[in-house]
């Protein structure tokens, strides 16, 4: 039996893996009949990617098998096998915000993350991503985030350093035993009665990354608090408390927009407005300001805060 292979990271960022199907298996096997070579396969199963980008990086020695071979143009398909590639674009935009590491010990890690910086590699991003920096500042390729936090927010984010110890962490975040705070700049509205406990049913929406709410039974909860209300130009403006108590993708931005308060530059909510990639003049002012739970290894509370704040 072949030994199975993984590849290093390489300057923080870990190897791409691809399993290669019985083609005849696939409902699309259409689409793959002539597929000889794993570079055949590449090139149809990955059609937004050009195809000397495939060869530059069999070139460059950065496509691998999962025994260990290099991958060259003429290497042959063999099904029920990996493939292994790294990730990298011709040019990547450098996002001028550093993150800040709020805690760290052999098993967990806690960032305070800036605005505009994505958690993981994504699209445009993949050393400028939280997790590829992590890991490259680290050297430590174990590195995995826990739970999810938007490119657009900043805040406490934990990490996994542990392969063995990450499900203790992850069953904090499923079984709804972490406590999460946020603070949010937003529009006021003088006939809302704070504090509020709001719920909606949520999917996915249109464009494909948003979220929308629709009729339903609930599947999203936040309480919310106001803080503080300021009056300045001609606009009412609040600080807010949010409380998430269920861990939906955009859902406090969500709510906020459907009860008429928008958190002030919102991008996507109540309506989608695209903005340059390099303009950081307006960040979302949505803050995951502290992080409470029992670590389930010490057994001891724990509360991880940020040390950014947003200006009212």
């Amino acid at each position: 039996m072949i030994p199975l292979f993984k590849p290093p990271m390489i300057d923080g960022v870990s190897p791409s893996c691809v399993f290669l199907p019985v083609l005849e298996n696939q409902p699309n096997f259409a689409d793959f009949q002539g597929c000889t070579t794993i570079m055949d396969f590449l090139i149809q199963k990955f059609p937004q990617i050009a195809p000397d980008v495939w060869i530059n990086r069999v070139q460059t020695q950065k496509i691998y098998q999962d025994s260990g071979e290099l991958v060259n143009i003429n290497s042959a398909y063999t099904p029920n096998r990996k493939i292994y590639y790294y990730r990298e674009l011709p040019t990547e935009q450098i996002i001028p915000f550093q993150e800040q590491i709020i805690f760290h010990n052999e098993h967990l890690l806690v960032v305070d993350k800036p605005h505009f910086l994505p958690v993981t590699p994504t699209g445009r991003f993949v050393k400028q991503s939280l997790l590829v920096r992590l890991k490259q500042r680290l050297n430590c390729e174990d590195i995995a985030p826990i739970h999810r936090l938007d490119r657009e927010t900043a805040g406490v984010m934990l990490f996994s350093l542990q392969p063995h110890t990450r499900h203790l962490y992850q069953a904090l975040f499923q079984q709804r035993q972490v406590t999460k705070q946020y603070q949010a700049i937003a529009a006021y509205r003088d006939d809302l009665e704070f504090p509020l406990n709001y719920q909606s049913h949520m999917v996915k929406g249109q464009p494909f990354f948003t979220m929308q709410e629709v009729e339903g039974l609930a599947n999203s909860f936040t309480q919310i608090e106001l803080v503080e209300v300021k009056y300045s130009l001609g606009q009412t403006l609040a600080r807010y408390q949010l409380y998430p108590l269920t861990g939906k993708q955009h859902q406090l931005r969500v709510h906020m927009s459907a009860l008429g308060i928008p958190i002030l530059n919102d991008p996507f909510y109540p309506s989608v407005q695209f903005k340059q990639d390099q303009d950081y003049t307006a960040p979302l002012q949505l803050l995951a300001q502290r992080i409470d739970f029992i670590d389930p290894i010490t057994q001891q509370p724990v509360a991880y805060v940020s040390q950014q704040e947003l200006s009212l």
